[in-house]
């Protein structure tokens, strides 16, 4: 936890508060590639273990998350189902900002603008530790999962 003040993020900021080890990793960008592999590549880690933080909207549970493995897609279906819902559809990006604070490849599990319900998809235990957006792009957390999953209260599904 012992990490420069200039980049500590409010989600950062958080975790700190609720006593949860983390380690902040900075890495290089690219606002042309935000995808979860670039991530991976920059920070030399298994795809396996960086994972997205997707936001969808449920017909019967309204918004909510879903934190995925970044070499997997989100199955929509099993989604609505760990969510309560029949259908769910991952919500526009015009969307992103004005309901999470957050950005595209900056959107954090922690420290959203309202608390949703969030599901992590089962590989997520098969760590030590996982990188999740720490809350802006070029920053991610390093993060014990259960330690995570527990302090969002997260629930574990097979989500892909």
């Amino acid at each position: 936890m012992k990490n420069d003040k200039s980049i500590k993020t409010n989600a950062a900021r958080l975790l700190d508060k609720a006593k949860i080890e983390y380690e902040l990793i900075p890495y290089e960008f690219d606002p042309e590639d935000l995808a979860a592999q670039h991530v991976a590549d920059a920070l030399g880690e298994d795809i396996r273990q960086v994972f997205k933080t997707l936001v969808l909207h449920g017909d019967k549970c309204g918004y909510f998350v879903c934190v995925v493995p970044g070499n997997m897609e989100v199955d929509l279906k099993k989604a609505a189902k760990a969510a309560g819902a029949k259908k769910a559809e991952m919500i526009p990006m015009k969307e992103l900002l004005p309901l999470t604070g957050y950005i595209r490849g900056g959107c954090s599990p922690v420290g959203m603008k309202k608390p949703f319900p969030t599901y992590f998809h089962t590989t997520a235990l098969d760590f030590n530790h996982i990188y999740v957006s720490a809350g802006q792009r070029g920053l991610q957390f390093k993060v014990a999962p259960q330690a995570l999953i527990n302090y969002v209260r997260g629930t574990v599904a097979d989500l892909c």
